[in-house]
């Protein structure tokens, strides 16, 4: 019998152990066979991430001394992961059985795919489609948006479709890949650092795709809150930072036009009237700091 590639399925605790028991709780009934779980609890202060270990003594708990954000804490599972492919997954994730196959088979048929995310629906609600692809990011509002979004899920979407960037909620990566681009860029701690990623493997040459033959559910912002004021930091601040590198000189400065006249006035008066000022001053705070870290930062981590 063939024996199927080794998957490392990779993802980041903190101060959430409870909702990454449920994860793994799904990722122990899944159908692949040939899977290693590699949990990296980053340095959560208000947890005790032992007890992963001590109900799924199968996985690899690696306890970092550190908060190394997102992309740090995925880089350090990834630097002990002996799989031929990676599968970078949110926590507040839970999955069906067969969810894994359709991804390893699709990389392996396509080699031109350098990243592939499965179709996410909500876990509160799985008839709704969260993310089936995404559309180009705009140059003027450094935003994208996701195919499918809130739409009901009949099927519409269950064939592999090449699209501009993955969900870091769940995406795959081959080894050859990672080696060949890098690991995600560090700088970006939370938000962004993905579109990132897949923005340096497309320019590698590379195409990324969404296989909706797979799917999950997603729990949605559990770590952060859905409006909290570190989201709207990081979101802020990082979506900037995206924009410096990795905008043509024309289009980051049409996003620098449309930040100055439209975005910065609206949110401003928008934190003013609802009274958000813990939100207001975190928007300014992010708005300085790429004035303040005004060079680029071009550093591609290595595995």
């Amino acid at each position: 019998m063939e024996t199927k590639p080794l998957v490392s399925v990779i993802t980041i605790n903190y101060n959430q152990s409870k909702v990454t028991l449920d994860l793994l709780s799904t990722l122990r009934e899944i159908t692949y066979p040939n899977i290693e779980v590699i949990v990296v609890d980053n340095a959560s202060p208000n947890d005790k991430p032992d007890v992963l270990k001590s109900e799924y003594p199968e996985i690899t708990l690696i306890k970092s001394d550190v908060n190394l954000g997102f992309a740090g804490g995925n880089n350090l599972g990834a630097r002990v992961a002996k799989g031929d492919f990676f599968l970078f997954i949110n926590n507040d994730v839970e999955v069906p059985a067969d969810f894994l196959e359709p991804l390893v088979e699709t990389l392996q048929q396509n080699p031109e795919l350098g990243m592939i995310s499965p179709k996410i629906k909500y876990h509160w609600n799985p008839e709704l489609i969260q993310y089936a692809g995404y559309n180009p990011m705009s140059h003027w509002t450094i935003r994208n948006s996701s195919i499918g979004y809130r739409e009901t899920d009949e099927g519409q979407y269950d064939s592999l479709r090449i699209t501009e960037s993955i969900h870091g909620a769940a995406m795959m990566v081959s080894r050859k890949v990672v080696e060949h681009v890098g690991l995600m860029t560090e700088v970006y701690f939370l938000y962004y650092e993905e579109h990132d990623w897949a923005a340096a493997v497309r320019r590698s040459g590379y195409k990324i795709a969404c296989q909706g033959k797979s799917y999950i559910l997603h729990k949605e912002s559990i770590s952060t809150g859905r409006d909290s004021p570190l989201k709207t930091y990081y979101i802020n601040r990082n979506r900037i930072l995206y924009a410096r590198r990795n905008f043509k000189p024309v289009h980051l400065l049409l996003s620098i036009l449309f930040l100055c006249f439209v975005s910065v006035p609206k949110n401003t008066l928008v934190f003013i009237l609802k009274r958000k000022f813990k939100h207001l001053t975190v928007y300014w705070k992010a708005l300085f700091w790429n004035l303040s870290h005004y060079r680029e930062v071009k550093d591609q981590v290595k595995l």
